[in-house]
């Protein structure tokens, strides 16, 4: 393999290497995912080629309920298994240490944990592996789904799949939707647009059986397109601005995850002693550094001059 070029030598050279996750960057530059994806980028094509040609890829994705009903299912076995999967567990690991002849330490003794006057032993050894090691592991499976999939996410996911067109409107339901709206968007509606908004979901829903641009639809996308394309988004303007709200969340999440890698970058060890104010505007000028450069030096400090003046006027 090295002498036909396949392996580098030197130190670290033949490393496991592996793609950052999407979540390894919340906190950091999007730099390492970006170098990780150039590095292998041979090794990812090969093997999406591969799931393409084996076709072990969905044909379809689970629709937005069925994803949630998925992790609640999950959620629920984890803790059972927590709860009650301890026993069970120890008995089959007994059968089989004693089936292949390997020694089982005695749970009933003290365990022993650190050095010195630091020593603890006032647990027992089936107490650690119990409680330290079963329960401390499937609490961070547990942690890792609800940091994913918690209880509001969940929430407004089941909330927006009230607008979902798939399966002839089979999930449409007004009172989830007004829920969606009261809960999630209040500052983005009226209290009159929030009545008006539940005779608008009324009438839609009679209205989407009798129209054929409105049928056979797919996604909340191509419904906010077939209300735009039978010019009906007019009619129930409410309706649309709420879906292109919904549109709008992949948006306002990769939003998020930009300013969470900007603040990796701004914030450093000097500026951490900045005043709240001062690193939040150094934040914006770098996150929208496209924007900031269009702006001149002249412009700025005229800027300046004139709150300088106000000041005195003042």
């Amino acid at each position: 393999m090295q002498a036909i070029g396949e392996l580098e030598t030197g130190k670290g050279a033949n490393q496991i290497g592996t793609l950052k996750r999407v979540g390894d960057s919340r906190w950091g530059s999007h730099f390492n995912s970006i170098c990780s994806m150039i590095r292998m980028f041979d090794a990812t094509c090969t093997v999406l080629e591969d799931v393409q040609r084996e076709g072990v890829l969905q044909q379809k994705s689970l629709d937005i309920l069925n994803a949630i009903h998925t992790v609640s299912i999950a959620k629920k076995l984890i803790q059972k298994l927590r709860d009650d999967g301890w026993d069970n567990l120890l008995e089959n690991i007994v059968s089989f240490c004693k089936k292949s002849e390997i020694d089982i330490p005695d749970l009933s003794a003290r365990y022993i944990e650190g050095r010195g006057r630091n020593q603890k032993n006032y647990i027992r050894v089936e107490h650690h592996y119990h409680f330290d090691i079963f329960n401390t592991a499937i609490d961070f499976q547990l942690q890792e789904l609800d940091s994913r999939f918690g209880e509001k996410a969940m929430e407004l996911l089941t909330l927006i799949s009230a607008l979902d067109p798939k399966d002839a409107y089979k999930s449409f339901k007004i009172d989830d939707i007004c829920i969606l709206v009261e809960k999630y968007y209040p500052l983005d509606f009226s209290e009159q647009e929030k009545i008006n908004l539940r005779y608008q979901l009324r009438y839609f829903e009679s209205d989407v059986h009798t129209d054929p641009t409105l049928q056979n639809l797919s996604s909340i996308a191509e419904l906010c397109q077939g209300l735009a394309k039978t010019e009906k988004s007019k009619t129930y303007y409410l309706i649309d601005r709420l879906i292109r709200l919904i549109l709008t969340l992949p948006v306002f999440t990769a939003t998020t995850e930009r300013a969470f890698s900007a603040m990796k970058i701004v914030k450093t060890r000097l500026r951490n002693k900045m005043e709240d104010d001062f690193l939040a505007n150094s934040l914006v000028l770098y996150i929208e550094r496209e924007i900031a450069e269009s702006f001149d030096l002249d412009s700025i400090l005229d800027d300046f001059v004139l709150l300088k003046d106000r000041k005195v006027q003042f």
